[in-house]
């Protein structure tokens, strides 16, 4: 917060031009003082219920060569893809979200060149389903029929405007609460708005990383999806006056 009332800036303003003489044609300057102000800021914390998953999928397998390891990779990528499209249907949402095939060295301990002692594939297919209910089962299917890693579970927001709205109007309403309470509280009072600035509001998704490597017989993976927070600030400046 801060007050501004500007009457020793005029005075020098206008010492100065006086003691430069006239202005150059065409030279223009506001010499006007900006008038007496407060500046508060104004932060909201919109919570709301997540109603879309995102699932990242994958299949890691190593063998002597390259082309032994992506071929075994693709095999089993298909099994855990078919349960996949079996579980959601037609209308499935998946889609690769990253695929490697990588080297793997022997370093010697006496140092000197490492040497290839195999290769591994590394294929991520990425899930996406608004049936939170779906995500527990979803990853059982994938670790059952042949998936070896879960990367990451998500949850998020289908659609985020409506609660960034809202995170910004309590924002906003929090800013001007504090400018009229300064102001009260110095017996004096506003009369307009100078300048407002918002920053984009911060959707925080709620995220889980995971390493899942299950067995048949294991008891079914159950996720509680939570809450999402959207994080707003805006900065208000108002004019004041006694």
């Amino acid at each position: 917060m801060r007050m501004k009332y500007g009457i020793l800036a005029a005075v020098v303003l206008v010492a100065a031009a006086g003691a430069a003489g006239p202005r150059a044609a065409g030279q223009t300057r506001d010499d006007r003082p900006r008038p007496p102000s407060i500046t508060v800021t104004g932060e909201a914390t919109v919570t709301a219920r997540p109603d879309r998953a995102q699932v990242d999928i994958g299949v890691i397998t190593q063998a002597d060569t390259a082309d032994a390891a992506s071929n075994d990779n693709r095999r089993k990528a298909d099994a855990v893809l078919a349960q996949l499209r079996g579980a959601l249907g037609a209308g499935a949402d998946i889609k690769t979200a990253s695929f490697s095939i990588s080297p793997n060295y022997r370093y010697p301990r006496e140092g000197g060149q490492p040497t290839i002692t195999g290769y591994t594939a590394t294929n991520v297919v990425r899930v996406r389903t608004d049936d939170l209910s779906q995500v527990g089962k979803l990853i059982d299917i994938s670790t059952q029929s042949g998936a070896n890693v879960i990367q990451q579970v998500q949850f998020s927001l289908k659609d985020e405007r409506a609660v960034r709205t809202e995170a910004l109007k309590q924002a906003a309403a929090e800013a001007r609460s504090k400018a009229q309470a300064i102001a009260a509280a110095l017996d004096l009072r506003i009369t307009r708005i100078l300048f407002v600035d918002e920053s984009s509001p911060v959707v925080i998704p709620r995220v889980y990383q995971a390493a899942a490597m299950r067995t048949a017989g294991t008891a079914p993976t159950q996720l509680e999806p939570g809450t999402i927070d959207v994080h707003a600030t805006i900065s208000l400046t108002v004019e004041i006056t006694q």
